[in-house]
């Protein structure tokens, strides 16, 4: 299963262009950030290397849309539903 996918709608002036950064490999996922006015967005790898980062300007972005895949954990094919949290009472 591939990883996650990030679009992002950038301002170029009279028109708009939509970037979008997905990770390549099983695995791999994609992180954002937002620092001194710049949008990074990262394909990072499962051990947390950084193969590639696009930057833009936060005041350019006019969208940035986060698709991650589902991820498939033994908690959720549980059978029925499961308590929030435990009453300490009984």
């Amino acid at each position: 299963m591939k990883g996650d996918r990030v679009e992002i709608v950038v301002d170029a002036g009279d028109t708009t262009r939509t970037y979008e950064v997905v990770a390549s490999r099983a695995g791999g996922r994609v992180e954002t950030a937002v620092r001194r006015g710049v949008v990074e967005v990262s394909e990072v790898t499962r051990s947390g290397s950084v193969v590639r980062t696009a930057r833009f300007m936060a005041t350019r972005v006019l969208a940035l849309v986060e698709q991650p895949v589902p991820r498939e954990d033994a908690s959720e094919h549980q059978e029925g539903p499961r308590p929030l949290r435990e009453d300490p009472k009984t």
